[in-house]
This record gives structure tokens, C-alpha cells and sequence, in this order.
């Protein structure tokens, strides 16, 4: 009988045991954890910041003081972009916010207080390391654009009407090519949130047979992430207008 009291009691204590390991286990794998360094501040707040109902609001705030060393935790539920925003009441307003893409885990950036936003190295997520490709890409698209319009420009100034036509169909040929690439780089990564961000932020009116097409290939967490459902939900009141 004593045995079997033991027994019992063994078998309670492992059970509950086991339950708190995994509520702890479930509990850190729904937390990001922001983490990095400044160099060159010494004094100054820092804010964790998203995107809610259009509004940027903050998460979370902290005090740097002495050290350039930061750390924020906050609950996650699925990869999405955050700011990382520095207060330099410098008047300027330029230079001190930071997007990043996060997710859960740790997220480790590293910047300077000079180039706050230019020199950021951000770490530890894959759904970031997609987003620099993008923006590698678009900076070029966005480059060759500008030297474009300048050149339609300087050309509608000189009155040359035939190199005018040809440099707006050089424009407009840039634009459909940036709007493949983009179209293509979300259908090439249907297993990470940033597929539906990218159709969100940046071909929202695309052509509904190619979002169809990117939509058919998320995956199932994809889909039920906040930003897949917003995707989805873009797509059916498009549907639903060209029906109307």
C-alpha cells in the first residue's frame, strides 16, 4: 500500500512536472527577444514600436544610460515588421527609426548613433535576410528610375519629343519589371511571412490572377498569420469588386 501511495505520488509529481516544462516551452516559443548594441550612445530612450490598425504604436520603452546595450521581449504570433525608434530630441527626425523584421526567438541589432538607421546590421531572423534582398533590388530599380526621369527631364526641356517617347516607355518597362520581380520573389519564399507582406506594401493592385497564383502556394501557417490573412482578405474584396 505505502508502495503504491509512493507510486502515485512519483507519478503526480512527473505529470506536473511535465506540464510546466511545456507551458514553459510554449512560453518562450511565443516570445521575440530584441536584443543589440549602440555605439556612441550614452544617454537616450529607445522604443519597440508596430504597426496596429494603421497606427504606429510602442511596445515597449527603455532607458540607455551608460551603457549601449538594449533588450526587449515581447509575445509574437507570427513574423511581422517592428521598429526599433530612437528619441534623440535632436529635432531631426530622420535617421532614427529602424524596420526590421521579427519573429520569434532572439533578434540581434547592432548599429551606430550617428547612422542609426543606415548602419544597422540585423541578425537572427530569415524573414530579414529576404527583406535586405528585396531592398538590395529595389534600390536599384529605384536608382535606374531616378536617372530616368531625369533624363525624360532634361529632354522634355531640350524639346526632343522622340527621346521623350522613348525614355517614358523605358519608365514604364522599369515599373512592369519591378512588379514581376516582386510578384516572383513572393511566390519563391511561399513558406515565410514576408510573401504576403511584399503583396501588401507593394503590388496590392496587381493583377488578381498572379496574387491568386502566390496565394495557392502559401503554406497552411502562412496563411493564418496576420499577415496572410490580411492577403487573403485583400484578395476576396478584390474578387468581389471585379464581380460588382
Amino acid at each position: 500500500m505505502i508502495k503504491l501511495k509512493k507510486y502515485l505520488l512519483i507519478t503526480v509529481l512527473c505529470s506536473l512536472m511535465f506540464s510546466c516544462n511545456q507551458k514553459e516551452k510554449s512560453y518562450s516559443e511565443d516570445l521575440m527577444i530584441v536584443k543589440g548594441s549602440i555605439k556612441g550612445l550614452r544617454k537616450g530612450k529607445l522604443y519597440l514600436q508596430r504597426i496596429k490598425d494603421t497606427m504606429l504604436i510602442n511596445l515597449d520603452s527603455t532607458y540607455v544610460d551608460g551603457t549601449p546595450d538594449f533588450r526587449f521581449q515581447t509575445p509574437i504570433k507570427s513574423a511581422e515588421v517592428f521598429y526599433l525608434y530612437l528619441n534623440k530630441d535632436d529635432g531631426d527626425s530622420l535617421n532614427d527609426r529602424i524596420l526590421f523584421f521579427g519573429e520569434k526567438g532572439t533578434i540581434e541589432i547592432n548599429t551606430l548613433l550617428k547612422t542609426f538607421e543606415s548602419s544597422a546590421k540585423i541578425s537572427g531572423s530569415k524573414n530579414q535576410e529576404l527583406l535586405q534582398k528585396y531592398q538590395s533590388m529595389s534600390r536599384k530599380f529605384n536608382n535606374r528610375n531616378l536617372d530616368l526621369i531625369r533624363d525624360l527631364y532634361i529632354a522634355k526641356a531640350e524639346k526632343k519629343n522622340e527621346k521623350v517617347d522613348t525614355l517614358e516607355k523605358k519608365i514604364a518597362n522599369l515599373l512592369k519589371r519591378r512588379y514581376l520581380y516582386t510578384i516572383n520573389f513572393a511566390a519563391q519564399n511561399p513558406d515565410q511571412n514576408i510573401a504576403p507582406y511584399l503583396v501588401l506594401t507593394q503590388v496590392f493592385d496587381a493583377n488578381l490572377t498572379l496574387l491568386d497564383s502566390i496565394a495557392s502556394k502559401l503554406t497552411d501557417e502562412v496563411r493564418s498569420s496576420k499577415y496572410g490573412i490580411e492577403f487573403l482578405n485583400l484578395l476576396e474584396k478584390r474578387r468581389e469588386k471585379e464581380r460588382n
